[in-house]
């Protein structure tokens, strides 16, 4: 007899019309699959975003579910590091101040106040 889990894999892989949005509005534990803690959730959704390079708006849905499911902006940043590798520095660089604006810190207004990074503050000549 097939697992439950073995079942879902063959129904995704022939692509059974409807089961995965069937998967995501119904109690796992009903059908008898196990789903990740609602804060791992959000932030897989947000490395997907940065792996899509989501607008805006969809960035800012998914930080405050990770954040109501106890995501410190610590761990958002995490999730750019985790995903840097496959996605590349330019998908990071997009999303960075996505993700840190939906959480509430200005990127670029902090860059007003401090400089370019790098810089030191100070002038050559």
């Amino acid at each position: 007899m097939m697992s439950s889990t073995e079942n879902a894999f063959r129904r995704l892989t022939i692509g059974e019309p409807g089961y995965l949005a069937s998967l995501a509005g119904i109690d796992a534990g009903r059908a008898g699959l196990s789903r990740l803690d609602p804060r791992t959730e959000g932030l897989l959704r947000i490395g997907a975003l940065v792996a899509l390079d989501a607008p805006p708006s969809s960035f800012r849905a998914a930080v405050d579910a990770a954040r109501q499911a106890g995501a410190s902006l610590e761990d958002l940043l995490a999730v750019l590091v985790a995903v840097a590798g496959e996605v590349g520095s330019a998908r990071v660089a997009s999303a960075a101040p996505r993700i840190a604006l939906a959480a509430g810190y200005d990127v670029e207004a902090a860059l007003e106040e401090t400089g370019p990074a790098g810089s030191g503050g100070g002038s050559r000549g």
